[in-house]
């Protein structure tokens, strides 16, 4: 439970019984991330049947969909998202990005791709023709299975701060099997409720992660790992939608 609660403690603003650090709850805190997810997707799943039986119009659900998972999260991994797109924005070299992920001011390109973000999202909530509980639930648990098995993978860079504590103190070879045996299941899980087009957008997502940190900032970083996790969760709704209107159209 001590390494559920670290999970927690780190990758939430959910009130949790206080734990101490220590490298015997580090070895597989990874594992406990994607909870995380299913706490997000859980609560998404009931404010949309709440929304339902109330009769509230999807612009509404839309809303609380958006702020759901940031409510939950404490805008952790969206904080690494505007960092990154700020970086991202410069052009600079490798150093001179991480430079800018380490500025704790917001820059005028996090702000254009945060607003950007919400406006997209919100649009694809409301768009939503019919929504499948099971691929929605477990996408959010996907997007934070693979930032785990990440962390096990790519090169981090020196430097990295919590996020080489975690991946230093993490049982790397346990941790990516059992990963990826959940990233498996979760993709199996997602396919066989009616979303299977989310999962390619997953992958696809987290393979441009690796040449993104490796290549242009020179190694994995705890806001990079926000990006990611940002960036899949918004591609899988996005798939979800073309999924459902092109099954329409055709």
């Amino acid at each position: 439970m001590d390494t559920i609660w670290t999970a927690f403690a780190m990758f939430s603003a959910l009130p949790v019984p206080h734990t101490e650090w220590k490298k015997e709850t580090m070895r597989f805190t990874m594992l406990a991330f994607p909870l995380i997810g299913l706490v997000i997707g859980l609560l998404c799943i009931l404010w949309s049947l709440l929304c339902e039986v109330l009769l509230f119009p999807p612009i509404l659900r839309a809303a609380g969909l958006c702020a759901l998972p940031v409510l939950v999260t404490g805008g952790i991994h969206l904080d690494g998202y505007a960092d990154t797109w700020d970086a991202r924005s410069s052009h600079g070299t490798a150093e001179k990005k991480q430079e800018i992920l380490k500025d704790p001011h917001i820059g005028t390109f996090a702000v254009i791709h945060i607003c950007l973000y919400f406006v997209v999202a919100f649009a694809l909530w409301t768009a939503l023709p019919q929504m499948r509980f099971l691929p929605v639930l477990l996408s959010f648990c996907l997007s934070r299975t693979l930032s785990g098995i990440s962390l096990t993978v790519f090169e981090i860079r020196p430097g990295s701060g919590l996020l080489r504590t975690f991946a230093d103190g993490a049982e790397k070879k346990q941790v990516r099997t059992l990963l990826t045996g959940a990233a498996v299941i979760l993709s199996a899980g997602i396919c066989l409720g009616g979303g299977w087009l989310m999962v390619p957008a997953a992958f696809f997502i987290f393979f441009r992660y690796r040449s993104l940190a490796e290549k242009s900032f020179g190694g994995l970083s705890g806001d990079l790992a926000g990006w990611f996790v940002q960036t899949a969760e918004l591609w899988m709704l996005g798939a979800l939608c073309l999924q459902q209107f092109a099954g329409a159209v055709i």
